[in-house]
């Protein structure tokens, strides 16, 4: 079994930090107060997620194979990593159009057929 740095605390979940290093081979040490790199937070879930988006340079439909999950489900742990790197998630131009479709639906400015047409892209 491959035992990898813990980059959370199993009780609290607080970020840990590396106190000392050694050498497995001349056994030199150094201790000091060291942080881990980013991608050292993420969930084992979320490292997996990664290196397969890695392997398939990003092409969904590939993703979607190998994880066996769907468009958006890809998109939505694509953002949970992002946001967990410390990054914000912008919605998608996509996304900000229907948003204004339904802001104008709920304010009476269109009604419910247009904004089923406008939302199925035919006007």
């Amino acid at each position: 079994m491959k035992r990898t740095v813990l980059g959370k605390c199993p009780v609290c979940s607080s970020k840990l930090r590396v106190v000392r290093l050694e050498c497995n081979h001349c056994k030199t040490g150094i201790d000091g107060n060291f942080e881990l790199d980013k991608l050292s937070y993420l969930s084992d879930e979320q490292k997996e997620f990664v290196e397969i988006f890695i392997k398939n340079r990003g092409n969904i439909k590939e993703i979607e194979k190998d994880l066996g999950i769907s468009y958006p489900t890809v998109r939505r742990n694509l953002d949970q990593v992002i946001e967990a790197l410390g990054y914000s998630v912008k919605p998608s131009e996509d996304e900000v159009s229907k948003k204004e479709i339904l802001e104008k639906l709920s304010k009476g400015e269109i009604n419910s057929e247009e904004a089923l047409k406008k939302l199925k892209g035919e006007i």
